[in-house]
């Protein structure tokens, strides 16, 4: 899995919005990936991960919730949106990707294809 952004710029300009880069750690073991990205804030319904062909492109806007009757006459700080754009291995089956949101924490788990995993090789004896 590669990044398609620069590790060292921390913010994304995309169609005159700009965007935070979420914080991502990627954890690789003999199964498959699992991806953690910390995204504070950003509620589920808010929350868009998508994955096309081999791009998986995380999306999450933060939410302000005002207490009930209440709204903003004036806004000086915009709140930001997350965006972060990766391209998957081959070697990773997509469509058995499998995603969970808990406390602004998303946890996305990419198994290896079935090509891509090891396998045992049976010896006969002759």
């Amino acid at each position: 899995m590669s990044e398609q952004t620069s590790a060292s710029n921390r913010i994304e300009s995309t169609q005159n919005e700009t965007a935070i880069l979420p914080p991502v750690d990627v954890i690789e073991d003999s199964v498959g990936i699992t991806l953690y990205a910390d995204l504070p804030g950003v509620p589920k319904e808010k929350l868009n991960l998508q994955i096309e062909s081999d791009t998986l492109i995380l999306e999450g806007e933060v939410a302000l919730d005002f207490p009930k009757g209440m709204e903003a006459n004036h806004v000086e700080v915009s709140l930001p949106s997350y965006r972060r754009i990766f391209t998957l291995s081959k070697e990773l089956d997509a469509n058995k990707a499998v995603a969970e949101f808990e406390q602004g924490v998303l946890k996305l788990r990419i198994p290896k294809a079935d090509h891509a995993k090891a396998r045992k090789v049976e010896i006969k004896v002759m």
